[in-house]
């Protein structure tokens, strides 16, 4: 069995801005193996947003070859690029994305929703996350009812909830104070500890520190890939 869960051959990706072509991703190369932690670095136009949207399957390339988990993803329609996503990938935004109604119980439940679990297992696996990120005592509160600390630690439980094979964070701390930050990273090391890929988009060198490798980008492709 391949011990990568991320391979990604000659991948490119051109958008059409009227008559202009704009080449966000020009050939990316790239072997993610399970149970690493890599950071995704480069500067405002490198194209880590778009690698980011094609390793999260929210977008697609226009060229080249990607696959999750040893399924080929590069092809695949929306739906299936959405069922792939909801079983193989944890997201977590620098802006928590969370269900302003919705207690963080439910929050944390909602991708089990989508991946057909029933109501009872929804809320075993759903308590059992929040736990594990330290909010057992924060399960019926609504996201204004918590700190900016706190909703992370939520849209982190969410992201376990499935059991994903590669856990995604886009700027994690990116909304938080200095304090709160190191404690969201702390967090995330434990995850990756525990035995879980995870992948970190960020442009602050202290937090992409943190992680065991860091691949920058530059002008649509990996200027380097090295060990932290």
């Amino acid at each position: 069995m391949t011990k990568a869960v991320i391979q990604i051959n000659g991948i490119g990706k051109t958008y059409r801005i009227g008559d202009v072509e704009v080449h966000a991703l020009r050939t990316v190369d790239l072997l993610i193996n399970r149970g690493e932690y890599v950071a995704l670095m480069g500067p405002s136009g490198s194209g880590k947003s778009t690698l980011m949207n094609i390793l999260g399957c929210l977008d697609t390339p226009s060229r080249g070859t990607y696959e999750l988990n040893g399924t080929n993803v590069s092809k695949m329609t929306d739906n299936e690029l959405a069922e792939i996503r909801n079983k193989e990938i944890g997201f977590i935004f620098q802006t928590f994305n969370l269900l302003a109604r919705n207690t963080a119980l439910d929050n944390v439940a909602l991708p089990l929703v989508y991946a057909g679990i029933s109501k009872k297992d929804r809320i075993t696996r759903a308590e059992a996350s929040l736990t594990s990120v330290g909010l057992g005592d924060r399960m019926e509160h609504k996201p204004n009812e918590l700190s900016g600390g706190q909703r992370q630690r939520v849209a982190i439980a969410r992201a376990l909830v499935n059991n994903p094979s590669i856990i995604l964070a886009d700027e994690p701390t990116g909304n938080l104070d200095t304090k709160t930050s190191h404690e969201i990273m702390d967090l995330l090391e434990k995850i990756h500890e525990n035995g879980n890929t995870v992948i970190i988009v960020t442009h602050e060198e202290d937090i992409a520190k943190r992680a065991k490798r860091i691949v920058r980008l530059r002008d649509g492709e990996i200027e380097s890939d090295t060990n932290a």
